[in-house]
């Protein structure tokens, strides 16, 4: 058989099994297997060695004719495929615009952003305002005037990440009042702020501590403000937030930029102050630290303290929202398992 006649039956089987190809990751198998290197019509081509110089250009023209008509069949072939695929698949996604429509689920504030709005819609109703201020702080401000110089100890507690020797991220949002209070004109009125926002420290990150979270610190300057304007505030904060059955008892601590400074625990949630394994049977539940404000953290920010007191408390929205809910691993707030977040509602 002259090579014409293997070119001419290659082809025709070619284009039948062209044809019948329904799928097409097969049809490019066929491309590859018929055009290719080693297809078979680049093996019918090597006998060409042996035709005289007469012949080759004959034989070299139509086996060009039988690639090109093939390579054409193929590409035609592919497109009716790909159309054929295209009309399956709007079929199927067909929308039937009788049918209802499905319901947009609308989610909820994350359940500490709850706490946060819940905090201040409380302070705002209790005369206060919300100041916020820069998470990349200063040693100045973070440390130094809140009476906390360099080589203090009690630095340790706070121990954060340093950019530099100077520059760090805030370990807690009392920068945002020593700010404040520097630029408060008390002629005008007394300052009762708020101040909301990330903190973070170096810490191991466990059931009960993370390397990042919410702080809350509150402060009041003003004259004549005593250690019972503290507590009434932090029972009516304890009241919002757990319910009126719940009271507040004030222990002795130490914290550099208040004095005194005291540990404020609430009625145990768990067992309501009757003892049991949750408040290590003392009825209580350590909830936030307060005093009132060092007069050397007065004296800094430009106020007088001979004139001037106040008090100022922090607390935590994670661990409020913890012992609110009854949550035993503080990593579940940040895992955004919806699972877990669905279950707090908008009211917190």
């Amino acid at each position: 058989m002259s090579l014409e006649d293997q070119l001419r039956d290659l082809e025709q089987k070619s284009l039948k099994d062209i044809k019948e190809t329904v799928d097409l990751s097969k049809l490019n198998e066929v491309r590859v297997n018929l055009l290719g290197k080693k297809g078979p019509i680049t093996e019918v081509l090597r006998g060409m060695r042996e035709l005289s110089k007469e012949e080759r250009p004959k034989v070299g023209s139509f086996a060009n004719e039988v690639r090109d008509n093939l390579t054409e069949t193929i590409e035609k072939r592919r497109s009716e495929l790909e159309q054929a695929h295209l009309e399956r698949k709007l079929k199927r996604e067909s929308i039937d615009v009788t049918l209802p429509g499905k319901p947009v689920a609308q989610g909820n504030p994350h359940v500490i952003q709850q706490i946060i709005d819940n905090i201040e819609d409380l302070f705002l109703g209790m005369g206060y305002q919300v100041v916020e201020g820069p998470e990349v702080e200063t040693d100045r401000y973070n440390f130094e005037m809140m009476n906390l110089p360099k080589d203090h100890p009690a630095r340790d507690m706070q121990d954060t990440f340093y950019i530099t020797d100077e520059i760090l991220m805030r370990s807690q949002t009392s920068p945002v009042q020593a700010r404040t209070m520097e630029k408060h004109d008390f002629s005008k009125g007394p300052l009762k702020m708020i101040s909301p926002g990330v903190v973070y420290r170096r810490d191991t990150d466990d059931a009960t501590h993370s390397h990042q979270f919410h702080q809350i610190e509150g402060l009041v300057i003003d004259k004549h403000i005593t250690m019972g304007d503290l507590k009434g505030t932090l029972e009516t904060l304890a009241q919002e937030l757990f319910g009126d059955r719940f009271e507040v008892r004030l222990r002795p601590s130490y914290f550099p930029f208040t004095e005194p400074s005291v540990e404020a625990d609430v009625t145990c949630f768990n067992c309501m102050g009757e003892g049991c394994k949750v408040c290590k049977y003392t009825g209580w539940i350590e909830v936030l630290g307060a005093g009132m404000v060092h007069p050397n953290v007065l004296k800094m920010a430009g106020v007088d303290p001979e004139v001037y007191g106040g008090f100022a408390f922090g607390l935590g929205p994670d661990r409020f929202a913890m012992l609110r809910y009854g949550v035993d691993d503080i990593r579940n707030f940040y895992l955004n398992d919806v699972r877990f977040l669905s279950q707090f509602n908008k009211r917190g």
